[in-house]
């Protein structure tokens, strides 16, 4: 059997009303639309499951490895809250134009209407053009009548919270919080394994075919947190040449490093797979089994079955990422 040496993934491509050029030009993707919003770095979705794209594995589906090899590739832990599901989503986002403003329901709700887990998310931003920003939130303390009101009255924008944003920047999403990712931003974005978004408005765009979007006012009226609550901004060190802390959540766990040279960790206790995502440089990742260089753009998975990860690298910036 092959042993589970650093897997990349071939990325899966999304066209989006709202996407563009960037990750060809920035992310070096293999786009063939000028409106790619996503790109799915390492999916366990139905109809979109990643493929590995290097080494004696390659051609072997994500769900295939862990039909087979569960315990060893995830971690006896994660087999046990999420069975043979990959738990998590790992994306880049190009958004050329505002993404519709929505939400994302809860575990409970989402199994119950879904079948499906709630989408907790954190995005991290990699490139921002000047004065781009997000929507997270609301900008003051809002009622249900008030806001369904907003959406009869087209003035839901009103009590929209805008975050002005730069490289670096970080924010963590929690199920229930209304949201929009703004023109000109591009962000890597960790989620739970989950496809269901309400969507609440959509600026009155059209589709290619002239048909204004579909919206879901109503599931997300049950599912949305008017709290005000300033607490999705992170707020995270960046020493170089070690492991910062950014986000802790049931679902993933985020740590930020900027090497300027080696690091080697030892994972002998981690039970969980570990995910970089590099989002500026390259680095040479390996284990006890082979390594693979990521370059900015790139995502690599390692098993949990690692005893020790070898980063080594003349400059990066990696999101580690574990359950």
């Amino acid at each position: 059997m092959t042993n589970l040496y650093p897997l990349k993934f071939d990325p899966i491509l999304k066209e989006r009303l709202w996407g563009g050029t960037k990750l060809g030009a920035q992310l070096n993707k293999p786009i063939s639309s000028d409106i790619t919003g996503e790109s799915w770095e390492l999916s366990g979705v139905e109809g979109d499951v990643s493929v590995v794209s290097n080494g004696t594995l390659k051609g072997t589906s994500l769900n295939t490895l862990i039909e087979n090899r569960a315990d060893e590739l995830l971690g006896s832990s994660v087999v046990e809250r999420f069975g043979k599901e990959f738990p998590i989503l790992i994306k880049f986002i190009d958004a050329k134009q505002d993404l519709s403003i929505q939400l994302h329901p809860n575990d409970a709700l989402a199994k119950e209407r879904h079948n499906s887990f709630g989408k907790t998310e954190m995005w991290y931003i990699m490139d921002a053009e000047k004065d781009a920003n997000l929507i997270v939130g609301f900008n003051r303390p809002v009622t249900r009548e008030q806001y369904v009101q907003s959406l009869e009255n087209n003035t839901l924008l009103d009590y929209m919270n805008y975050e002005k944003v730069k490289s670096g920047d970080t924010f963590f999403i929690n199920t229930g919080k209304i949201h929009a990712i703004g023109a000109g931003v591009l962000l890597a974005e960790i989620q739970q394994t989950s496809d269901v978004t309400y969507r609440v408005f959509d600026f009155n765009r059209r589709d290619k075919e002239g048909n204004l979007r579909e919206l879901h006012t109503d599931m997300a009226l049950e599912a949305i947190d008017f709290d005000l609550k300033d607490d999705f901004k992170v707020s995270y060190e960046k020493n170089k040449d070690r492991i910062n802390p950014m986000v802790a959540c049931p679902y993933f766990k985020t740590n930020f490093l900027h090497l300027q040279g080696d690091l080697i960790q030892d994972t002998t206790h981690r039970d969980s797979f570990t995910i970089y995502m590099c989002v500026e440089g390259e680095a040479q990742i390996g284990n006890e089994h082979g390594d693979t260089t990521i370059r900015k753009g790139e995502t690599v998975l390692l098993p949990a079955s690692t005893n020790t990860i070898d980063i080594k690298t003349g400059g990066c910036k990696l999101l580690e990422i574990t359950l």
